[in-house]
Parts: structure tokens; C-alpha cells; sequence
């Protein structure tokens, strides 16, 4: 980035109850599907939702799992694990929903009381109520002195949307790109789409590459022509694996691609053009720097 420039960044907390439009606010502002919701324990990276880039501003939307689930022992009310995690962020975007003050939405409040970075309400689905029926709940939230700007949008809608990024870019600090541009999510996304790839290596390359092969997914935001673009590359440990996944001619490589991209369509629900790249890295699988730079935890391939 150019010195004259003024680029703004930061890192930005996600709160709110379920299903208040957190993941759709996401997908609305990064352009694609970013999140899937599992019952499965994430990785550490899984703190990371959705990464929003423009030329002169990058909003790392970082999620707070488990903070807000039901406490059953008042002990864990004011929890500091989950304050200390809100304050190593910039600021903090609580959603709500177009209606009176919840307990659930108290029992965040009163934590966001807390928290020493600036706190947004953010009144999401407004294009479901009256705009009569939104002033009292607004005046209601004022009256508790909490936050420093109140916004009303429409993640479905888009209503809002620019003018929740203005502000965003108005109170984060000067600072570089913590993300290449092109990324989007740390989220499983990317590494569903890479085993997906793996498993048609497996699958049509039988015992002659057998766990040999990593899919590391390099690129996957742009569209182009209505076709997200998905590029991706398999790293073997020999050269004799890259020529056989290339196969003759490039058709066994192909074939790989084909019945991946048709199985990514079906997991993203749009059409996709994936491209594919084979490279070698001897004995990747007993390297940890490699494994950690591919999203591999090396004990889970033992």
C-alpha cells in the first residue's frame, strides 16, 4: 500500500443472540457465503468469520463463540475470559432484532457495560417493522448510554450496509492489512472445498497416491461471469504423484476437477469454475511448518 494513502483496519466483535443476522450481515458485507454453523468444535482459527477489504479500509469481523451461551451458574455471569476477548478488539457490533429489549439481550448488555472499546447497536431486519414501530425501541436502547452510534439495516435487503462501513471506517484506527485481499474467511468453508477436492484424488487415483496429497484452496471470492472462481493447489510428496494426478495429457487432472467442481456447487448452492495446480514438497507430511501453512494439524493424519 502507497504511504499517502490513509488505510484504515481492525478487528471488530460480532455479538448478539442467535439468529439475529450475524452470518448474514457477514455474507452480505464479504460478498459470499463465509460461515457454516457446526455443532462440531472449531479450530482456533474459528475466532475469524469474515474479513471485509476495500482499497482503503479492512474489517476483520471476529466472532465470539461461546460467550453468550446460557450460563446455568450465576459464577459465570460476568465471565473475563469472554470481557478480555471483546477488549482485545477495536469495537463492537451488538445485533439485535427490531423489538423490545430481551433478557437475552440484558444479559449481553450488561456485559458490553464492561467492555472499554465502542459499542454499535446495530438493529438488524428493520425492513420487517414499521418505521413508527422502531423509534420507541431505539429511544429504549439510547436510554441506556452505551453506545456510540445506533444503526438500523437490513442484512437481507442491503438496507444500511453502506453506511454501517462508513462508520466502521470512521472510528477504526490507521493500520495495514492483516489479510491478503483476497481472503476472505478462515472459516471451514475453504477447508471443506479442499477436502472435497482430496477426496476425488483418492477416489479416482486409487492406491497410486494414497495420502500423499494436501489441497490447499489459495483463492475463492472473485466471480466472474456469475461463477465464483476457486483456485487450489495439490501438493504431493514426489514428482511421480504429480504425474500421475496430472495423468496423460492432463486428462486425469481434469477429471478431478470436473467431479470436485460438481460437488463444490452442490456445498456452495452456485456455480463454480475451479482451477487446479499440482506442486511438489517432498515429505511435506513430516514437515510442521508446511502442515501449519496448509491448515493441517499433524496428528490428525497419523
Amino acid at each position: 500500500m502507497s504511504e499517502h494513502k490513509k488505510n484504515k483496519s481492525g478487528f471488530v466483535a460480532l455479538v448478539g443472540r442467535p439468529n439475529v443476522g450475524k452470518s448474514t450481515l457477514m455474507n452480505n458485507l464479504v460478498g459470499q457465503k463465509v460461515a457454516i454453523t457446526s455443532s462440531k468444535p472449531q479450530t482456533t482459527r474459528d475466532k475469524i468469520s469474515g474479513i471485509y477489504t476495500t482499497d482503503h479500509l479492512q474489517v476483520v469481523f471476529v466472532d465470539t463463540p461461546g460467550i453468550f451461551k446460557p450460563h446455568l451458574k450465576l459464577d459465570d455471569y460476568m465471565d473475563k475470559a469472554s470481557l478480555s476477548s471483546l477488549n482485545d478488539v477495536d469495537l463492537v457490533l451488538f445485533l439485535v432484532e427490531p423489538e423490545a429489549i430481551s433478557s437475552g439481550d440484558n444479559y449481553i448488555v450488561n456485559l458490553l457495560k464492561q467492555v472499554n472499546v465502542p459499542v454499535f447497536l446495530v438493529i438488524n431486519k428493520v425492513d420487517q417493522v414499521n418505521p413508527d414501530e422502531l423509534l420507541p425501541i431505539i429511544d429504549s436502547y439510547q436510554k441506556l448510554d452505551l453506545f456510540k452510534e445506533l444503526l438500523p439495516i437490513s442484512a437481507t435487503k442491503g438496507i444500511g450496509i453502506s453506511d454501517l462501513v462508513a462508520t466502521l471506517r470512521q472510528y477504526l484506527p490507521e493500520g495495514p492489512e492483516y489479510y491478503n485481499s483476497d481472503e476472505i474467511t478462515d472459516r471451514p468453508e475453504y477447508f471443506l472445498v479442499a477436502e472435497l477436492i482430496r477426496e476425488q484424488i483418492l477416489r479416482l487415483t486409487s492406491e497410486e497416491v494414497p495420502h500423499a496429497a494436501a489441497v490447499w484452496v489459495e483463492r475463492m471470492n472473485e466471480h466472474q461471469k456469475g461463477k465464483l472462481q476457486i483456485e487450489a493447489t495439490i501438493y504431493v510428496e514426489k514428482s511421480g504423484q504429480k504425474g500421475i494426478i496430472i495423468g496423460k495429457g492432463g486428462q486425469m487432472l481434469k477429471q478431478i476437477g470436473i467431479n470436485a467442481r460438481k460437488q463444490i456447487e452442490n456445498l456452495l448452492g452456485e456455480k463454480v469454475n475451479l482451477h487446479l495446480w499440482v506442486k511438489v514438497q517432498r515429505n511435506w507430511r513430516s514437515d510442521p511448518s508446511f502442515l501449519k501453512q496448509v491448515g493441517y494439524d499433524k496428528k490428525e493424519l497419523s
